[in-house]
């Protein structure tokens, strides 16, 4: 499929999705002003390493000369802003829409930039003391002025890290804002697996597409003796991706200089870029970006 047949088949499925959804009175999908293309990195369950792909992902991507921008939209609890080693106050521009902040070439909004780092006790505490129909409400205020309210400027990409799980926040983006598709990320263990499957399921309904499944933390290499231990099981995404016909886009280690390197904010891809962990987020991000007609 060349370029204009991809951008052909990308507008006719947006018009089919937005002629149904306007027969069903939902809110019709935007563009973001100045951004080509847009993708989601998502994953059914905590604590797989989601954010630190989806930055790592935007900065190889980046390193291919592209304008990217990433979105945290993980309201109760962003990561965006300690991965990238980002700590200011945002601008607003005359027209009062917030100004990214940016670190490696990489511009960046995040929820943690308004509240920060302890944002989660604050929402804890709202929880406590409003209902959830208004607690819900004021998530969506803040969700929409991060996707409507905030000055790109030109960008090749925007790559939007997603909370965990199905909830409102992944349906008010999918039903907001016209995706390119989404990346699913999992560990090969089986319970992380049933929730990639929830959210690759949820995806496919809302007629968003999905650009395939990353297998994070794949396997241990000990520094010393060179032996393979996988922690989380074998292979378990990769069987996953062919029992639901989905594209295997590779494997990220578990290596304790991904994980430290994150800590400190000075992601691996940028730090590293020629060791071998980089080169496997660039792998992927290679795949991602035939996928939507992104030039390397």
């Amino acid at each position: 499929m060349n370029y204009l047949q991809g951008i052909s088949q990308k507008e006719t499925r947006t018009k089919i999705d937005m002629e149904a959804r306007m027969r069903r009175g939902l809110p019709t999908k935007k563009s973001i002003h100045g951004v080509k293309h847009i993708i989601a990195v998502a994953s059914g369950k905590g604590g797989v390493g989601k954010s630190t792909l989806a930055i790592n992902l935007a900065l190889a991507i980046a390193s291919f000369r592209h304008r990217v921008g990433v979105l945290d939209a993980d309201i109760f609890g962003p990561s965006i802003p300690r991965l990238l080693n980002l700590k200011a106050e945002p601008q607003t521009s005359e027209k009062g829409d917030l100004i990214p902040l940016a670190n490696f070439g990489v511009k960046a909004m995040s929820m943690g930039f308004l509240v920060g780092e302890d944002s989660p006790i604050v929402w804890r505490g709202l929880m406590e003391s409003l209902n959830i129909f208004l607690l819900t409400i004021l998530v969506m205020k803040a969700l929409q002025q991060l996707l409507h309210q905030v000055q790109w400027g030109e960008l090749d990409l925007l790559v939007i890290d997603m909370p965990p799980g199905t909830g409102d926040t992944q349906l008010t983006i999918s039903q907001q804002i016209v995706l390119d598709g989404v990346v699913i990320v999992s560990t090969p263990q089986d319970i992380a697996l049933v929730d990639a499957r929830k959210g690759a399921n949820m995806f496919t309904k809302v007629n968003v597409p999905i650009l395939g499944i990353v297998q994070n933390m794949s396997v241990f290499v000990c520094p010393n003796c060179q032996h393979k231990v996988h922690v989380f099981g074998q292979n378990g995404v990769l069987k996953t991706s062919k029992e639901m016909g989905l594209d295997y886009l590779g494997d990220i280690p578990l290596d304790a200089d991904i994980c430290e390197l994150s800590d400190f904010g000075t992601p691996v891809v940028v730090t590293k870029p020629d060791s071998f962990n980089a080169q496997c987020y660039k792998e992927v991000a290679k795949k991602i970006m035939n996928k939507i007609n992104l030039e390397n």
